[in-house]
């Protein structure tokens, strides 16, 4: 029977797309919308994780700006992301992780090696998963 996935490591995206706090709050929309993404991981030039913007954090940010009759185009990833970031470690149980998610109603959470950012894992990755694992068991027992 095939080993089935257990932890972050066995269903991560290994190279995320990012982007830097200074970057324009649209840029990041169309970051998102292009790859159909939920949100990116925020680094700085020194590869550092400062935050993580969700698209609620991106329609969070269009809306304020509209409401105080500012432009959307000026505002910043800085200016609405979020700066408490959960994350987890490649070696983290998928089942922790998702049931973390659940708690914090977050779908990505950045994979973190140390300090250093090594992957991006989303409720998708893991919901996928936990389903290749169930399917297993199924047809296993059906032998």
């Amino acid at each position: 029977m095939a080993q089935h996935p257990s932890s972050v490591s066995d269903c991560m995206h290994r190279n995320p797309l990012t982007i830097h706090p200074d970057a324009s709050l649209v840029e990041a929309i169309e970051t998102i919308v292009e790859n159909r993404l939920t949100g990116l991981t925020v680094i700085d030039d020194d590869g550092k994780v400062r935050g993580v913007i969700s698209e609620l954090d991106c329609l969070r940010g269009v809306l304020a700006s509209i409401y105080n009759d500012g432009d959307p185009e000026r505002a910043r990833v800085e200016d609405v992301m979020t700066r408490e970031v959960n994350s987890c470690s490649v070696q983290d149980s998928i089942v922790e992780v998702a049931q973390s998610m659940l708690d914090t109603r977050q779908r990505r959470r950045p994979v973190m090696e140390g300090d250093r950012l090594v992957g991006q894992v989303s409720s998708r990755n893991i919901l996928w998963a936990l389903m290749e694992h169930s399917r297993q068991r199924y047809f296993s027992q059906k032998r």
